[in-house]
């Protein structure tokens, strides 16, 4: 009797690297065209770039797919604080009918958090693997996968509403790391709790106090992956009083402890040119 179930995979497309560009404060994109497609992801700045002369300015929590054969570039020197996701793939010739995701070519991402631990994962994979390609093809088609449920950049309702939302998403992104709650939100923006409760969970899919911890886990998968400190201090530079609390929340959030993830997401091919 066999004991291995044998799946054929029809991949849709083939990926080929990836790397997570660091900026030293000087060069800008090179100006080129290639054969593959490659998917930008802005983690921290704004890159500035075109494609057959389409500008873009692409910051922070924004993808930018780049087409093959389209001459692309820099528009403007790195900035000292620009980071950003990089990875290339083809599509081969019969594959191109049969592929079913609507990739924005410039969107915001919905899930950041999701999209950084993809590509942290594609990287790893890479360490470990090399450029193999279906392991590579099967990370960037998940990595797509978040794109297609981002926003098209330019989409964004005009609405009282929709600023509402905005407004406490801002307030969220700037201030995770100190005493901020649905109640402090709400104070500040002089409207009732339950109202922009609602409010925010139509736009963000998810409520307050939700994105208040995603924002902080965040922040620390960050310094757990780019810095040595304990990971008591690392829950109290993302916003979390009590250390315990943050393992529980980031366990939940991550399926995995700290300690773990810092160990599993240390592997990066990181270029700074």
């Amino acid at each position: 009797m066999d004991a291995t179930l044998s799946i054929p995979l029809h991949l849709a497309l083939h990926g080929n690297n990836g790397g997570l560009f660091i900026s030293r404060g000087e060069g800008q994109h090179p100006r080129r065209v290639i054969d593959s497609f490659e998917l930008l992801y802005v983690k921290r700045g704004t890159l500035g770039i075109e494609e057959s002369g389409r500008e873009f300015n692409v910051g922070a929590e924004e993808t930018l797919l780049l087409w093959p054969g389209r001459e692309h570039g820099g528009t403007q020197p790195y900035t000292p604080d620009l980071q950003f996701f990089w990875a290339h793939f083809t599509v081969p010739d019969n594959q191109l009918s049969e592929l079913q995701l609507d990739v924005p070519q410039h969107a915001l991402v919905g899930r950041p958090e999701q999209m950084t631990s993809l590509f942290r994962r594609l990287l790893n994979e890479q360490e470990l693997l090399g450029e193999r390609q279906t392991p590579m093809s099967l990370m960037l088609m998940l990595i797509l996968w978040e794109v297609t449920n981002s926003h098209a950049v330019g989409s964004a309702q005009d609405s009282s509403a929709a600023v509402l939302a905005a407004s406490a998403d801002t307030l969220i992104r700037t201030g995770f790391h100190g005493p901020i709650s649905a109640s402090t939100i709400s104070t500040k923006l002089r409207c009732n709790p339950d109202y922009l409760g609602r409010v925010f969970r139509s736009f963000y899919q998810c409520t307050l106090t939700e994105a208040i911890h995603t924002r902080r886990i965040r922040h620390a998968t960050t310094l757990l992956t780019e810095s040595s400190i304990a990971i008591d201090a690392v829950a109290v530079q993302s916003g979390f009083d009590d250390a315990g609390y943050f393992r529980r929340i980031f366990k939940r959030a991550t399926g995995m402890t700290p300690k773990a993830y810092r160990h599993l997401h240390m592997r990066v091919h990181i270029n700074t040119a």
